[in-house]
């Protein structure tokens, strides 16, 4: 009797006992018929016999005489021989005879779950979603998996497999119906169906996730299936995605509770959550917790506070961090290094940036595009352009295509030295390659005709820039404004800032400084004092630069006592003075012969009198640790730029008897103080001391102290610290270099020595000065 009559007989008259809902095989009510007309058996067994010796593409001349119910009738035949199988579904699949008919694909999902070839099954059921988008319910596909149910011996994973091909596509309520479909014809659906189903809520941006995620959570209580640790993983990850952590914390405690065992991922996603709050300390907690649990943490934990502590510019901890991960037998991946590289350009470290690079590049690890675009970006921002284009191109050698965001990188960096030709000529090639330029492309090169006093030309950009719709934003206007006010030209200035309000567009905190900038230099003060009245009203918020402006303005006026004021309002709104208001401060006090009030308004912590809110310098030291600590160094800085040294050394002093670590930028502040000073054994002195801490001083303290060195005769001293800096050099980049510069030292050619120095430190290939702001 023909195989397929006896499938027939046997899905008509086979009747078996119930079984439970846990078994392969729940009861079924006798399915219909498999095939509406008889299939070709004669074409399915040449094609079997064709399968079995040769390469499928033997069978295309069979295509013709191929129909739906001959392909199910070659499955279900050849159901147990996997190789021809698949080798059928690798021919068939691209087939109209099978992509269009439901039957054949879902015998095909049944005979792969069985064969546990999950990733193919699943394709194929993705496929079947997308072919029958008129099965909006999800309705035909359950029926004719459970009318082949029996014929292909299949077992109930075949519907949590469904399940996870529609939530993969995000097809959520079509997927949560086959659920339902299943359990009410006794097919139990797992805890992968439940799982599935809760990934893709939590990926779905739509409204209502929460409520919907607490659902099929309790569905899932409802039905008896038990959460497993993938469930609460989905879960905590969905919660610190909506900015739950609280809530994700108390499901971590509870699974544990209920004996489910948080994973590896369960930490990352916590660490990473914290992270992303800025909650470094939390996170690195976790990691410890870890560690006392006995689970190893994985590449992804320690990239994950690398990228967090890289986010916070906490680079000094990061650094730690990247070796006890190594230390710990970790190999970092591409992701480490470009999260590293990208973190030290941020902060202004282009030598550690570069090791890096060389680093990973040595290790067979490539940069991405946005690591490139970091290096660009830090030469550009050390003017060095050469080395820029030279990044440029090397990505391009690696295989790499530049985005629209290197191109604009790289025009704002000729843009900025007025190299309008050559930022043009990027600009072409850039729309040459398909890339659109930006807004952000636009203001770079407004900036650029700023910049070169080309203010007109910059105007006609804005022009230009409108009739190809892109609309200029206050970044734009701004920009002009600034060139007008740098060109004294207030008037043209302030008509600017009417136009921008007349099209909608509002002045920021810039636009304001800007023009506060031009009346100043205009010794016009009681009008900037309108202006930032008119700002504040604004609700903008004036940053260290305005308030530098007005003091430096008030000096100017001999005004130190709204100087004074104006100082410490911004210390009482959280503004901490940099480098330049403190210089600003000490030149207006010194001016009046005012020293040692000098000394009381800008070095309040050996004396009694504080600053509004108990704000004091002595806070600033005590937070040496956080980003307040900067302004101690600037304060340092601002006391060695005029000469100050006495008080300088009183501040150092001060952080060493409060037990706070020097960093390298105040050792090389105080170093370069000191040789400008003429003090050469203290700057000696504090180089030695610098390096017992392993601290690494910066080219610019290097050329300092070695040419002070130079001219008393100190050569046994000046030996020692040119080779402590070649030493520091570890780009393979700057071996070239570094020969160079001992020849000419040996030659006694010592100016090419320092112009060397100089050379390098603007190729990254020694450790330079870091921006502190």
């Amino acid at each position: 009797m023909p195989l397929y009559k006896l499938l027939r007989r046997a899905l008509h008259t086979r009747n078996l006992p119930p079984k439970s809902v846990n078994s392969q095989h729940p009861p079924l009510l006798p399915p219909p018929p498999l095939f509406s007309s008889p299939p070709d058996i004669a074409v399915a067994d040449k094609a079997v016999s064709i399968l079995k010796y040769y390469h499928h593409y033997h069978l295309d001349h069979l295509t013709p005489q191929f129909t739906p119910e001959t392909t199910s009738y070659l499955l279900l035949q050849s159901q147990n021989n996997q190789t021809l199988i698949l080798k059928f579904l690798d021919w068939a699949r691209k087939s109209p005879f099978f992509r269009n008919q439901l039957q054949s694909n879902c015998i095909s999902i049944h005979i792969l779950t069985r064969f546990k070839l999950y990733k193919t099954a699943q394709s194929l059921a993705e496929e079947v979603a997308a072919a029958f988008p008129d099965d909006e319910s999800g309705d035909a596909v359950f029926s004719c998996l459970k009318d082949t149910y029996q014929a292909c011996r299949s077992s109930s994973a075949v519907f949590d497999l469904m399940v996870k091909a529609l939530s993969n596509m995000k097809l959520i309520d079509r997927a949560r119906n086959v659920m339902n479909l299943a359990r009410c014809h006794g097919f139990m659906p797992s805890v992968l169906s439940y799982n599935s189903v809760l990934e893709a809520i939590i990926r779905s941006p739509a409204r209502g996730s929460a409520e919907l995620t607490g659902s099929v959570y309790d569905e899932m209580m409802d039905n008896d299936v038990s959460p497993n640790v993938f469930t609460y993983n989905i879960l905590i990850r969905g919660l610190c995605s909506n900015k739950e952590m609280d809530r994700g914390l108390v499901l971590f405690e509870k699974m544990e509770k209920k004996g489910c065992l948080p994973n590896v991922v369960t930490y990352n996603t916590l660490i990473d959550a914290y992270c992303k709050m800025g909650k470094i300390d939390e996170a690195y907690a976790l990691l410890k917790l870890m560690w006392e649990k006995n689970m190893e943490p994985n590449v992804i934990t320690y990239n994950v506070i690398i990228n967090g502590l890289c986010r916070e510019g906490r680079m000094e901890e990061t650094k730690k961090v990247f070796e006890e991960m190594k230390e710990q037998g970790l190999s970092p991946n591409e992701i480490t290094y470009n999260t590293l590289v990208n973190g030290y350009c941020k902060e202004g470290n282009f030598h550690q940036a570069l090791v890096l690079h060389g680093e990973m590049v040595r290790n067979g690890l490539s940069p991405n595009v946005v690591t490139y675009t970091s290096l660009i970006n830090s030469m550009c921002k050390s003017k060095n352009l050469r080395r820029a284009v030279e990044f440029f191109d090397q990505m391009q050698v690696r295989g790499l295509s530049p985005n629209d965001k290197t191109y604009t990188t790289l025009i704002d960096g000729f843009s900025q030295q007025g190299f309008m030709d050559e930022a043009y000529r990027l600009l072409s090639e850039m729309t040459n390659k398909g890339l659109s330029p930006s807004i952000v492309t636009y203001n770079a090169l407004i900036n650029g005709h700023c910049v070169s006093g080309r203010i007109d030309d910059g105007l006609e950009l804005i022009k230009t820039m409108t009739a190809e719709g892109f609309c200029p934003d206050v970044v734009s206007y701004s920009t002009i404004i600034s060139g007008f006010c740098r060109n004294f030209d207030l008037d043209k200035a302030f008509q600017m800032k009417r136009e921008m309000g007349e099209k909608g567009i509002f002045p920021d905190a810039i636009t304001y400084s800007s023009l506060i900038q031009g009346l100043c230099a205009q010794r016009r003060l009681t009008e900037a004092c309108e202006l930032f009245k008119e700002m504040l009203k604004l609700g903008l918020q004036p940053d260290n630069c305005t308030y530098t402006i007005l003091i430096n303005a008030y000096c100017g006026e001999d005004d130190i006592g709204s100087a004074i004021r104006l100082h410490d309002e911004m210390i009482e709104k959280g503004f901490f003075p940099d480098v330049v208001t403190y210089s600003v401060l000490i030149n207006g006090l010194n001016k009046q012969a005012r020293s040692k009030e000098a000394k009381r308004i800008l070095f309040k912590l050996f004396y009694e009198q504080s600053v509004p809110h108990d704000v004091t310098y002595d806070l600033l030291i005590q937070s040496c640790s956080n980003i307040q600590f900067r302004n101690v160094v600037a304060l340092i800085k601002g006391f060695c730029m005029k000469g100050l040294m006495n008080e300088a050394d009183r501040v150092f002093q001060a952080m060493l008897e409060k037990n706070q670590k020097p960093s390298e930028a105040v050792y090389n502040v105080l170093i370069h103080g000191h040789c400008k000073d003429g003090n050469l054994q203290k700057a000696v002195y504090l180089y030695r001391e610098m390096m017992q801490r392993e601290l690494v001083p910066h080219a610019i303290t290097v050329i300092a102290i070695t040419k002070e060195l130079h001219k008393v005769g100190m050569t046994e001293e000046l030996m020692q610290i040119l080779q402590d800096t070649l030493r520091s050099c570890k780009v393979v980049d700057g071996d070239p270099a570094k020969v160079l510069l001992e020849v000419n030292y040996k030659d006694g050619n010592m100016d090419a020595v320092f112009n060397i120095l100089a050379e390098m430190a603007k190729d990254g290939f020694l450790p330079n000065e870091v921006r502190t702001g």
